[in-house]
């Protein structure tokens, strides 16, 4: 009975802003890492000539952390949610010092994929801690906390990440390795929070863990981005490899589901799906995912190949898209605990976004920043009305028992978001890129043949992989090859622009049911105790 009355217990809130310290420490962790390549991704693909993979390096971190997401939840029912936190933290610092010893696109590809197998856990095992010890109603004045956890890591993150790979070598070792290794103190930093502070009543239940259900929900989606980010770009889209990807992506997904009806403890219940909120709460998830790693990845790009900033420069101007977030997360959270309302920020916040993206339609190599300023205010702030207030609203509309593969669940969709978001619009850029550099050049040699003399025409391909021969560029050749990137990113945002109006439509059907208090909370957790017990 003594298990009941410690997990019914409610958490005051001093303690519960202590626990949120060790789970703020190792969420950084994870968030910095998905945000801090972005402006050094350009120093890596110049020293392995690896544009055309270039979004894989973000790809392969996040396609882990997304298919282990749902995995830790049910994992930290049976051995606790400290130990398997701490796990998630030390696998996440092995691929962390792997990848910064990484000698080629390959091995870094493949040592940021053991990186994002720790991510998967400190993302989503700290939705679910808080999920378990903070009423829905009192979840708002916690928000923003997390809010700020994922502004910082949007600026701090691209700010190091350029700071880093400004520098050639950092005590002998090459600048943008240390993007890496910085990680190994900021880790053993949380795990040393985590040991003293994250001390929360553990109520087991017995699970089988649904290991095939992630192999095939691993391998569905592996292949499907293959097809997409790979062979569809560099083969055609009518190729037969292309098409082959295509088919098994989908007869795995198919099985993946076949075999979620019949799994006794399934990786992803698909029964939570005939929860309206939750159904609702997924969709919006993946699209805010694909709309925050399309401007987090795309920016710094468009802010050092055409703007020609350096990596910590364009780190620095992404503070304007960081007030964004953190502001409006910090504003919502507030309002949600003081009038108990959340349907509207959902709403605003995709509305917002979409005007954001749309306007960066508009960007140019001539555009000042201050205008720039105002898109990314826009985008930050419609990330910051929407991300943390449709975990509420989840956490709010499923039973105390499924909380946790439900938050899991969610947070699994907003990262596969991520993943296709950032491999799309990574595709549709390399593709357009390369699109716009020939018909480009064919218009410079129409319109002025001499531009062109001395110019071989094998070095487009040179542009494609390794964007630093730009600077060797006589400025006719190099205003041609930038307006190329130009025009590239154009299309990127066009892209991205319906996705997010899918999201406004889809929040604008999101149902308002009154947040639970504490004492709905206390009974529900109390319940569901005494059920593990019996």
């Amino acid at each position: 009975m003594s298990n009941v009355n410690a997990s019914s217990k409610a958490f005051t809130h001093k303690e519960i802003m202590v626990i949120l310290g060790g789970l703020m420490t190792g969420m950084l962790l994870a968030a910095l890492d998905q945000t801090i390549v972005s402006t050094a991704l350009k120093s890596i693909v110049e020293d392995f000539d690896g544009l055309n993979h270039y979004t894989w390096v973000v790809t392969a971190y996040l396609l882990t952390s997304t298919a282990s997401t749902p995995l830790y939840g049910k994992i930290s029912d049976i051995y606790g949610r400290r130990p398997v936190f701490q796990f998630a933290i030390i696998t996440f610092l092995i691929g962390s010092f792997a990848a910064g010893a990484s000698q080629n696109m390959a091995q870094l590809i493949a040592t940021r994929a053991v990186q994002g197998l720790g991510a998967g856990g400190l993302m989503a095992l700290t939705f679910v801690i808080i999920g378990d010890i903070v009423p829905p109603r009192e979840r708002g004045r916690y928000q923003g906390y997390f809010g700020a956890v994922w502004g910082l890591s949007s600026v701090a993150g691209p700010l190091l990440g350029g700071f880093f790979s400004d520098h050639a070598t950092i005590l002998g070792v090459t600048g943008w390795r240390w993007i890496f290794y910085i990680n190994v103190p900021f880790g053993i930093a949380a795990l040393a929070i985590t040991s003293a502070v994250l001390h929360i009543p553990k109520v087991k239940r017995e699970h089988k863990i649904d290991y095939l259900g992630a192999l095939l929900m691993v391998a569905a989606v592996c292949t499907s981005l293959l097809a997409l980010s790979i062979y569809g770009p560099q083969n055609g889209w009518g190729d037969s490899r292309t098409i082959t990807y295509f088919v098994i992506g989908i007869i795995l997904t198919i099985l993946f589901l076949q075999w979620e009806k019949r799994a006794i403890e399934p990786i992803l219940p698909l029964h939570l799906f005939k929860n309206h909120t939750f159904s609702l709460t997924s969709a919006l998830g993946f699209i805010i995912g694909a709309g925050m790693f399309g401007a987090i990845v795309m920016l710094p790009l468009y802010l050092q190949v055409v703007k020609g900033n350096t990596a910590t420069e364009a780190g620095l101007k992404l503070i304007p898209l960081m007030l964004g977030i953190v502001s409006t997360s910090i504003f919502s959270g507030k309002q949600i605990t003081k009038h108990g309302h959340y349907k509207r920020y959902p709403i605003l916040g995709t509305a917002i976004m979409t005007v954001g993206i749309l306007a960066m339609v508009t960007l140019n190599a001539d555009t000042p920043f201050w205008k720039l300023s105002i898109f990314a205010i826009l985008v930050g702030a419609g990330l910051g009305l929407s991300m943390q207030t449709i975990v509420i609203a989840l956490q709010n509309s499923v039973d105390f028992k499924d909380m946790g593969v439900a938050t899991s669940s969610n947070t699994f969709f907003r990262s596969l978001g991520s993943v296709f978001g950032t491999a799309i619009f990574g595709t549709i850029l390399t593709n357009r890129v390369g699109h716009y550099l020939v018909t480009n050049f064919q218009e410079l040699g129409a319109s002025n043949p001499a531009a062109l003399q001395g110019f071989d025409p094998k070095a487009l391909e040179g542009i494609q992989n390794n964007t630093a021969v730009l600077q060797t560029l006589p400025p006719v050749i190099q205003t041609t090859a930038i307006d190329a990137f130009v025009h590239s990113f154009h299309i990127v945002f066009l892209a991205a622009a319906p996705v997010t109006t899918v999201g406004f439509l889809l929040a604008l059907f999101l149902r308002e049911v009154p947040l639970r208090t504490s004492a709905d909370y206390a009974s529900a957790r109390e319940d569901a105790a005494g059920e593990s017990l019996g």
